[in-house]
């Protein structure tokens, strides 16, 4: 390492994007005088999405602050819950995360996804456009700019991963009201309305639907129902919630 040095010490929530720090979380890099504090924490790996407060030498700064040699870096995780000014709760997943979404949507969440790959480009100017949380496993997707805000899913089973997003944001939740292939809001109507969308023994066993008013898709509570209602009863009781390894 050359030049001047800058010390930092990382949340053990952050030691995972961080591979060169030390058990206790310590660490040093390089400062030039010019790059910012944020720079310097996602040139190590983590990135800002993750981070809450920023401490130099005891004092807080903000990801902005130009660190001076010698400076002591104290790199906190982000808080929970975390608030998101300015817009309603909504998220934006990738085409990684499509368990997650149908379990999102199952518990009411406003949540849009993408089921291809269109591009963490496109990604980030739509979390801009309609103001939705990114969420993704994708570092490089979390370090765009033009990201309205956003988050790391740090498990890769979609239990631990609602679980986490419920702790971290803490969202309303209203099950049953949206479509889980869509994300569009459910209307209760009668057989009739969607007889065309019914077999033979379903029409005969059923009576309760709903309908999501933008794909048309119809509902009721059919062999998976006890499977789903047990994600809902869980994520409603708060039980599991941290999905953070």
């Amino acid at each position: 390492m050359n030049g001047p040095e800058i010390h930092l010490e990382f949340a053990p929530e952050l030691l995972l994007f961080v591979p060169r720090a030390r058990p206790t979380g310590r660490t040093k890099a390089a400062t030039d005088g010019v790059s910012s504090l944020g720079h310097v924490v996602e040139s190590l790996g983590v990135p800002l999405t993750e981070v809450g407060a920023l401490l130099v030498d005891g004092r807080e700064v903000s990801a902005g602050h130009v660190p001076a040699a010698g400076e002591s870096v104290t790199v906190r995780a982000v808080a929970h819950p975390q608030r998101v000014p300015g817009a309603p709760l909504r998220f934006l997943l990738d085409v990684h995360l499509g368990t997650l979404a149908r379990r999102l949507r199952l518990l009411g969440v406003d949540t849009a996804y993408e089921s291809t790959d269109i591009g963490d480009p496109a990604l980030a100017a739509r979390s801009a456009a309609e103001r939705r949380v990114m969420l993704s496993r994708d570092r490089g997707l979390l370090r765009r700019r033009e990201l309205w805000a956003g988050a790391f899913v740090y498990s890769t089973r979609p239990e631990e991963q609602l679980g986490y997003v419920l702790d971290r944001f803490r969202p309303e939740l209203r099950p049953w009201t949206r479509c889980t292939a869509c994300n569009g809001l459910l209307r209760r109507v009668t057989k009739d309305d969607v007889a065309d969308q019914l077999k033979g023994g379903t029409h005969r066993t059923y009576d309760v639907f709903a309908q999501c008013s933008a794909c048309g898709r119809a509902y009721w509570k059919g062999a998976h129902h006890e499977q789903l209602e047990a994600i809902v009863q869980r994520a409603v009781a708060g039980t599991g919630r941290d999905g953070r390894p």
